[in-house]
């Protein structure tokens, strides 16, 4: 018995020892996507201006009035010709070359981002291994525990991408930078000793729940970012296309990213594909509780929140079907229902007192 508690402890600071690696080897990924973005070069980015540029300025002249000097002396007055636009994103502005501003230079840097945040990834991943191992159940009875798997799987998430060939180390810089934030307060603030569940939690549906929650809300994550870098994109293609000079950091920034068009698509992509699984998380619950408590439902706070955030996704799916309520109008109510599920993550544990109180912080 001595043997086995001294062995769960080791595993346990073993276990703290590979989160706090994992750390330091997200902070030399952040800095390598930094010198991406600030080495890759400048000169190769301008193609989605010139091409933002030209639709401008044959947009100004389809719709600016000529005169022409009749014989007569009268004024004849051409017809001007109406260029509309059926919704926001749907220019047909080719995507920027990344982070990298297509230059040897710039890839390199990303190559060795990538290769870093792998690292990360590997060694996090272990670490929330290990921590299984030193409790002897699945990782996620409290919020340090849930967090680290939370940015792990978010992690792995984005390099599942890359390994499918998608064009989303755009992402990189942002999902790194997060996770930093995440795990430095995990560490800090939510630091939690392992102990063993409660009896509520001690129930297979934690595999099941728990998973799928951790899952959808890494993946949510994603597509919250690429809805954000939507709205800055999109705003940066209004000005241009209406005749507006931004910044050079804009042009630096937003010239790399992909079209609005293309980050509105990702966004859809993902929140989609996820929705039907948080779907079941809130199912999956419902039956748990059903086991616990003795009854399916019973509008606790997490419950409440967990189909709020329900709600707000159901009514970013209809908004997209909906013709007047795509492009901005919908990008905002998926960063509303995604502010909902970082309540229910955080806030409902922090801050209300639930049944769900027991997962610890």
């Amino acid at each position: 018995m001595i043997l086995a508690a001294t062995t769960n402890e080791s595993l346990a600071r073993m276990s703290d020892l590979l989160i706090y690696s994992s750390m330091a080897v997200y902070t030399l990924a952040f800095f390598a996507h930094i010198a991406e973005w600030v080495l890759g070069s400048r000169s190769k980015v301008g193609r989605t201006a010139a091409a933002l540029t030209s639709q401008a300025s044959a947009a100004t002249s389809a719709v600016t009035v000529q005169v022409k000097q009749a014989a007569g002396g009268t004024a004849v007055l051409e017809k001007p010709k109406v260029v509309t636009r059926s919704a926001a994103g749907t220019r047909d502005v080719p995507d920027g070359p990344g982070a990298a501003g297509g230059t040897v230079k710039g890839d390199l840097y990303g190559r060795i981002a990538v290769s870093l945040t792998v690292l990360a990834f590997l060694v996090e991943a272990s670490g929330v291994v290990t921590r299984a191992l030193s409790v002897q159940r699945a990782p996620w009875g409290n919020m340090y525990e849930f967090s680290t798997t939370f940015s792990t799987v978010a992690v792995g998430a984005y390099l599942g991408f890359l390994v499918a060939k998608k064009n989303v180390r755009w992402l990189g810089l942002p999902l790194v930078t997060t996770v930093l934030l995440d795990l430095g307060m995990a560490t800090t603030w939510l630091k939690t000793p392992s102990d063993q569940l409660v009896p509520a939690l001690d129930s297979y549906w934690l595999w099941i729940h728990v998973s799928t929650a951790i899952f959808c809300g890494a993946v949510f994550y994603l597509g919250a970012t690429a809805t954000l870098l939507y709205l800055f994109r999109d705003s940066y293609e209004n000005k241009l296309a209406s005749g507006g000079n931004p910044g050079a950091f804009a042009r630096s920034v937003m010239e790399r990213l992909p079209s609005a068009a293309s980050l509105d698509k990702f966004s859809y992509r993902v929140n989609a594909a996820v929705f039907p699984l948080w779907t079941f998380t809130i199912i999956a619950g419902a039956i748990w509780a059903g086991d616990a408590w003795g009854r399916y439902w019973g509008w606790d706070a997490k419950e409440v929140w967990s189909f709020i955030t329900w709600v707000g996704y159901a009514a970013y799916l209809h908004a997209r079907a909906t013709a007047g309520w795509k492009g901005r109008k919908a990008a905002y109510i998926a960063l509303i229902a995604f502010a909902c599920f970082l309540f229910n993550y955080y806030g409902v544990n922090i801050f209300v007192n639930s049944k769900h109180s027991y997962a610890g912080v």
